[in-house]
């Protein structure tokens, strides 16, 4: 998913947890900056590719894969909050619903997979769910589900 779906999701969480401070600094790392790799892998993406764009190119590191949760979860238990690993795990899902490839147990395991809704474009799935996001957000900021 692209940066802007991933801020919405992001904000959405926060504003229903009501996140304040260190957990909403939190929330936003583990939501959104996990993307930080794609920095690390600018570089080898110019090599290869140039300043071409090539879907499909592998930009994610063992920091966007289930496997980096092996670090996240103590990381929860050692601050006393659980909010590093939802908002890892929505970004993670939200990675996950687009084909291209991902290799959910790097640097152990050579697997890949393409993830779930294959069958949808990715598209379709990125406008639907940011237009979904974008309206929940504006109806939870106006408190428009509140009774």
């Amino acid at each position: 998913m692209k940066i802007g779906t991933h801020l919405l999701a992001t904000t959405l969480g926060v504003q229903v947890l009501g996140l304040t401070g260190e957990q909403l600094v939190l929330a936003y790392t583990f939501g959104m900056a996990v993307d930080v790799d794609h920095l690390v892998k600018l570089p080898f993406y110019l090599r290869a590719v140039g300043l071409h764009d090539k879907r499909g190119y592998y930009w994610r590191s063992s920091l966007q894969e289930p496997v980096a949760l092996l670090w996240i979860l103590p990381l929860c238990y050692f601050l006393g909050t659980i909010v590093p690993a939802l908002f890892f795990m929505i970004h993670l899902a939200m990675d996950y619903s687009v084909r291209f490839e991902k290799m959910p147990f790097y640097p152990y395991s050579a697997y890949v997979t393409q993830g779930w809704l294959t069958n949808i474009s990715d598209k379709v799935k990125e406008r639907v769910l940011f237009v979904v996001l974008l309206v929940l957000n504006v109806v939870v900021y106006y408190g428009w589900l509140r009774a």
